[in-house]
Parts: C-alpha cells; structure tokens; sequence
C-alpha cells in the first residue's frame, strides 16, 4: 500500500499497489502492520457498507461526538463517489479546512480518517457502494453533522444540488467552534 498523506495532519490517501499477472491483479486492502508503522490507528471494531442507489446522492457530513470519536478507512467497492473531510479539531493548524478525493471501483484508493473530522460524500454514478472501518461503535447520542453546504467551509460539490439526501443530512446546523 501506499501511504499518501493529505494536507490535514494524520489524513490519508491510501493507494493499491497491486501485483498484476493474466488473472487480474491482488493487492492488500487492509494491514495492520503497515497502519501502525505509519502511526495509524488500528482497532478497527466494526465495518459497515453504504448503498446509494443514484448518482448525486449526498450523506454527510457526519462524526460522532466524544468520548466515541471514531476514526474511518473508507473504500468505494462498486461505482465513484467524491469523498470529503473537515479538519475540526479546533488545535489543528487546518481547523476548519477541507479535502477531497475521488473514491472508485477503478483507482481502489481509499481514504485515512483520522478523530476530529467531519466526513460525506456525493456518489458520481449510480449504484455505489462504499465499505467502511471504523474504531468505535456506532453511538447514537453521540452522532453530529454539520451541513453540507455550510458557507463557513464552502465546499465545492461535483453537482451543485444533490439528487437525494436524507432529511437528517438536509438539516444539520451551520458550524459553530
């Protein structure tokens, strides 16, 4: 694997390096060995997939509050998704910056999300799937979100209006520190 880390301190791009022949290619997805020489976090304790039926769907952006803050490895399995993170760890240099990358069946890059971010992403063709580790387990009195097109962090979204987004995601409060 390659490790690619982003502008915000401790986020990752994750690259295959796979080996190739006539039959395709194999390539780890996951080593713990390799996360903890990189000083990554590795008690991964659940993993969830996401189904979103249609291009332009928006979920996010989403974290979950203390003491459950969880830190997210994140791969698209099947279809493209634009895959965003906010730096709100209020002692980081990028507090308040985001990044993005495109997340496909394709590249087989994945993304490095470590505490203290706000995650989301709009899927670019229908059919998505994406594939989810986590290091907590999902609490819910501790899940938070900030909306998507908070003007704070301007995020710039592939299509300007998502097709489908719950009301939950529609109705996250603008950020306050």
């Amino acid at each position: 694997m390659i490790f690619n880390e982003t502008k915000l301190r401790g986020a990752y791009i994750i690259e295959a390096n796979p080996i190739k022949d006539n039959r395709g290619f194999f390539s780890r997805a996951w080593c713990k060995r390799e996360f903890e020489q990189h000083g990554l976090e590795t008690n991964i304790v659940q993993c969830n997939i996401s189904y979103n039926l249609k291009k332009g769907t928006l979920r996010g952006m989403h974290y979950q509050k203390n003491p459950y803050s969880e830190t997210k490895y994140i791969r698209c399995i099947k279809g493209a998704l634009y895959d965003v993170i906010i730096d709100l760890r209020e002692d980081s240099k990028t507090f308040g910056q985001w990044v993005e990358v495109e997340l496909t069946e394709e590249n087989n890059k994945a993304l490095y999300v470590p505490k203290g971010f706000a995650h989301g992403f709009q899927t670019l063709q229908d059919n998505t799937y994406v594939y989810y580790q986590v290091t907590e387990y999902y609490t819910s009195e501790a899940e938070g979100g900030v909306r998507w097109n908070d003007p704070k962090f301007n995020i710039i979204w592939p299509i300007k209006e998502p097709i489908v987004i719950s009301s939950k995601d529609s109705s996250w409060p603008l950020f306050k520190s």
